[in-house]
């Protein structure tokens, strides 16, 4: 299976469990791979998928409607790739950076696969 990469697309949501966390919002950071047949003897954007129109999905998901955790997110933004007819498998990790957390940390992260054939 082939795959198409889209790594670190950034927009700022309101999901969370706290109240600061849905009134202030906060970065959410999301890579997506999508894995599908890509017919390389084409060059017509008809026989593969308009990663552009998946970064709007993405981005649509991040900025949309509140959710209490990143799993949901993730979910969300999965079954929004999966309904690009050609995407047969999509991996999307949602990074929540500025989680409220008072350790010392880098990110939080959620990693999730789905496949339509499941």
């Amino acid at each position: 299976m082939d795959r198409i990469t889209l790594t670190g697309l950034t927009a700022t949501g309101y999901h969370g469990v706290f109240d600061h966390e849905r009134r202030d919002g906060q970065p959410f950071v999301v890579d997506v791979v999508l894995e599908l047949p890509v017919d390389t003897r084409s060059d017509d954007l008809a026989t593969t998928v308009d990663y552009g129109a998946v970064a709007r999905d993405v981005e649509d998901v991040v900025t949309g409607e509140p959710r209490n955790l990143i799993e949901t997110v993730a979910g969300e933004i999965a079954e929004r790739c999966l309904a690009h007819g050609r995407v047969e498998r999509v991996t999307v990790t949602v990074h929540k950076p500025s989680a409220p957390l008072s350790q010392t940390f880098t990110d939080v992260a959620v990693t999730i696969s789905r496949s339509r054939h499941v």
